[in-house]
């Protein structure tokens, strides 16, 4: 009979300690449940590195892992345009984070309008941002959702804290662990922008460019503006007008800095900035070089600040 009570607790204990397993679409929404989740479990993600949330193809193992996860999170239809078909398998929780309450959203042309499109001719920059190097967003006209949405912390706040209450419900066991995770996290995120904020109020005014759209949230959030975007198609080279078009931008705003993005640097980029006063450099969106920790989220905003900052302030 005892052995029989033993047995049963040892069962008890390892079913209340089991791991809840969280599974996110991209990179930076793991490393914001990694923040919530610290000390108690490792989330997973779906996309390897570089890969493009919109023309992904899934694998048989990934459709397990979507069907399985006990949580899933994603950013929705406006991002991973590869998901909705295969999320009806699922009978557990599914959070599309963008249509999550309290978050803040942007659209593409949101106060933008005089400043990302530049004198190409409209067949080029209509097809321009149809598809860049990695690929996030294949629709960037104007009033189409911006889904970069983790790039601004009080989204990222928003999004920890669906989290922690999901978890709490799953595992009820560590709910005061998630709590005070996610006060922590949001400390933290505070921390930072006291710290990033003047570092970032410095360089308003200093012109610079990207490749692809994808940092509006966080130069919404401090201020900034890039003069223009460059987006090209990876598989087509644009036409001589075109790239005359970009380097005459380029001659007009003297010494600036033109930011890709990780892996890839646009083919187009050297002979884009030959001869002129133009330094290249990257920012990654993604955070795809970062250890999946409790401030993995913090160090890709920390990253960005730098990276700007780095550059710019050598002009």
């Amino acid at each position: 009979m005892l052995r029989l009570f033993c047995l049963f607790t040892l069962f008890f204990v390892a079913s209340a300690q089991a791991e809840v397993r969280v599974l996110t679409s991209i990179k930076p929404l793991q490393l914001i449940a990694a923040a919530v989740q610290d000390g108690v479990g490792e989330p997973e993600v779906l996309l390897p590195p570089g890969a493009s949330p919109h023309h992904y193809a899934l694998r048989p193992s990934d459709v397990r892992r979507v069907r399985d996860a006990d949580l899933l999170y994603w950013i929705g239809p406006d991002m991973e345009g590869f998901l909705p078909r295969v999320l009806g398998s699922r009978d557990k929780p599914q959070v599309a984070v963008q249509d999550l309450p309290g978050m803040t959203l942007r659209h593409f042309g949101d106060s933008h309008d005089e400043h990302d499109h530049d004198d190409h001719d409209d067949h080029d920059h209509e097809h321009a941002h149809a598809g860049d190097d990695l690929g996030h967003d294949h629709d960037h006209r104007p009033g189409s959702l911006d889904a970069h949405l983790w790039l601004a912390a009080d989204n990222a706040k928003v999004i920890a804290a669906r989290m922690a209450a999901d978890l709490a419900k799953l595992d009820a066991a560590n709910a005061a662990r998630y709590a005070a995770n996610l006060k922590a996290f949001e400390a933290r995120l505070d921390a930072l922008d006291g710290r990033i904020r003047p570092q970032l109020a410095a360089l308003q005014g200093k012109p610079y460019f990207v490749f692809h759209e994808a940092f509006d949230y966080f130069e919404a959030v401090y201020g900034l503006k890039h003069a223009g975007v460059f987006s090209v198609l990876t598989e087509v080279q644009p036409g001589a007008r075109h790239v005359a078009a970009m380097r005459k931008t380029l001659q007009q705003a003297g010494p600036s800095c033109v930011f890709s993005e990780p892996p890839l640097r646009p083919r187009l980029a050297e002979t884009l900035t030959a001869g002129l006063p133009v330094k290249l450099a990257e920012l990654d969106a993604l955070g795809g070089a970062l250890p999946v920790d409790a401030s993995g989220y913090e160090q890709l905003l920390e990253n960005l600040a730098g990276g700007l900052s780095d550059c710019l302030n050598s002009l």
